[in-house]
């Protein structure tokens, strides 16, 4: 069935999306505690810690958007669909999976030409271009997207059924 195999897909990348994303904490949270070290221990004054940390924590935010669209731990209007009968309810998510699908295809689409003006700046402190960086917008745009295609052939607007059964209420 197409939701039960939207549904694996769906886990399998955010598996994968998860890994990735402990990855850069643990290399953020190392990183800040090499910046600690050289402050207030060493003075060695390095300068790409503090930078590095940024671009870490950016990836890491962006590429998180992506795994709470996957277990739907993404804020909602829970208070107005619980008040909508069952079949206005699904409608209604399924609209608002298409409205979050648009916004991500149209920030991955601007998000390239964002990520390739990145090419023509230095981040002098790194001794790289500013691409790889200015790359997690339309990386994690895509990603995002992926999700809630995925998600919303899986859930087929019936994600709150359980909620709704948990408080009671009819679905």
């Amino acid at each position: 069935m197409l939701s039960e195999t939207a549904g694996r897909l769906s886990a399998g990348i955010n598996r994968v999306t998860e890994a990735v994303l402990a990855l850069l904490i643990a290399a953020l949270v190392l990183d800040v505690w090499i910046g600690v070290i050289d402050r207030y221990y060493f003075h060695w004054q390095l300068p790409w810690p503090e930078v590095l940390a940024r671009y870490l924590m950016i990836w890491a935010a962006l590429l998180a958007v992506a795994a709470a669209i996957a277990r739907r731990e993404h804020i909602g209007l829970s208070a107005v669909l619980l008040a909508l009968p069952p079949r206005g309810r699904q409608l209604l998510l399924i609209v608002m999976d298409l409205m979050a699908l648009a916004l991500f295809l149209y920030v991955f689409w601007f998000g390239l030409s964002f990520a390739e003006s990145g090419a023509k700046r230095q981040a002098m402190i790194l001794g790289a271009t500013l691409k790889p960086f200015y790359a997690a917008i339309p990386a994690a745009a895509l990603l995002c997207s992926v999700q809630i295609l995925l998600v919303m052939l899986r859930d087929q607007g019936r994600h709150l059924e359980s909620h709704t059964q948990e408080l009671g209420t009819d679905v």
